[in-house]
């Protein structure tokens, strides 16, 4: 049989938040690259897996859910989900299933999928942070999995040792264009003076963090404006809150800009004098873009107290755990309230000397991320492929 006549392989992505979609996007781009386009795609992603051409078999949103409290209302949903994935691999008999992140439903998929004897490569993207939580969760891991790619130089060792074999590929967020926003552009499209302020604000991507953190930095915003009278906000959003933060910010007193689609959030970093945005991959992008942050969250007093007695680290910026020290201000939990915010934002607009030192940390920290290195994405998709030739 030629090779024209081989069907070309199907792998099953599953991202369950913002920002695995992203990384599942460029891992998708990865492998149509190293296969000339002879691969197929099905599974469970967001806005940018499906610009890629995937069509998700269930709304992202459903499973956009962080905290113990916030998972309990859905959890029925959340079964009745992983019920359609596994019910939808098993019928689509894929070549491999790369989850992404989102351990919650994603191990779920896994387990249920190697209870019922399927023995058909399970690949795991983005490592749990074992020295975060319980190791115990790479020996769990190691039941369901064939393989993980970790996006940490120092994370393989951790599951090596408990049976799972891991590789290092970097994390995906180094190449995805953060560094390349054009200012100048953007100021100019939207009527930005010069010498006007601008601070990004990034109130997260899932509706629940959203609703808990909106009214906090609509107040710190408040206190802001009135320290810098020609300060502008921009507030890049994803399509499933897009709408909810436009609501909001209309109130606001001061120019506040709502934005959609990657290419506009990277130019708005490009333009940013400062961030505040909540924990998480949006963090790192904003070092990449060299723009100095505040990071803050905040999750129900229910979740908080479960999580507080098994995490054991002390900071929740992916840089500031490698650098192991708060290059980058973080307000969580009770210390995210208005007056923290804004001083905290007021200090970097204040303090050139602060804001180089941010910068400057940051871009040491980006180097263990694989910044300036092979692409991540590329050496994903050879992971992937090479385990499936195996078969």
């Amino acid at each position: 049989m030629s090779a024209s006549q081989v069907e070309a392989p199907l792998i099953y992505l599953i991202a369950g938040e913002p920002s695995g979609d992203a990384l599942g996007a460029n891992l998708m781009r990865a492998l149509r690259w190293r296969t000339d386009g002879a691969v197929r795609f099905a599974g469970i992603g967001g806005e940018q897996m499906a610009t890629e051409g995937l069509t998700s078999l269930i709304p992202i949103d459903d499973l956009a859910i962080m905290g113990v409290a916030e998972v309990l209302p859905r959890a029925w949903r959340i079964l009745k989900h992983v019920a359609e994935a596994v019910a939808d691999i098993r019928a689509k008999k894929p070549a491999a299933v790369v989850t992404i992140d989102s351990s919650g439903f994603n191990w779920r998929v896994a387990q249920r999928l190697r209870g019922l004897g399927e023995t058909l490569p399970l690949i795991h993207y983005v490592a749990p942070m074992v020295w975060a939580w319980r190791g115990s969760r790479a020996r769990r891991m190691a039941r369901w999995y064939d393989h993980l790619m970790a996006l940490l130089p120092n994370e393989p060792p951790y599951f090596t040792a408990a049976g799972l074999s891991c590789s290092y590929v970097g994390h995906p967020v180094v190449e995805m264009g953060a560094d390349k926003g054009d200012g100048k552009e953007f100021r100019r499209r939207h009527g930005i003076a010069p010498d006007a302020r601008v601070i990004a604000v990034l109130p997260g991507s899932r509706r629940g963090e959203v609703g808990r953190l909106l009214p906090i930095l609509e107040a710190a915003a408040r206190l802001l404006a009135r320290r810098y009278p020609n300060l502008v906000a921009v507030l890049p959003a994803t399509e499933n809150v897009a709408d909810r933060v436009a609501a909001a910010v209309a109130a606001w007193p001061l120019r506040s800009i709502v934005l959609r689609g990657k290419r506009e959030k990277y130019d708005a970093f490009a333009a940013s004098d400062v961030a505040l945005a909540a924990s998480g991959t949006v963090a790192v992008e904003l070092a990449l873009a060299k723009v100095p942050s505040v990071i803050t969250y905040r999750v129900s007093r229910l979740t908080h107290t479960l999580v507080r007695g098994i995490v054991r680290v002390k900071f929740a910026h992916l840089l500031n755990l490698l650098l192991d020290r708060a290059a980058v201000p973080e307000l969580i939990q009770q210390d995210c309230t208005p007056e923290n915010l804004a001083a905290a934002v007021a200090g970097l607009l204040d303090d050139p000397a602060a804001r180089s030192a941010q910068i400057s940390a940051c871009q040491e920290a980006l180097k263990a991320l694989g910044y300036g290195g092979v692409s991540p994405g590329l050496r994903a998709a050879d992971e992937i492929l090479a385990r499936i030739g195996r078969r």
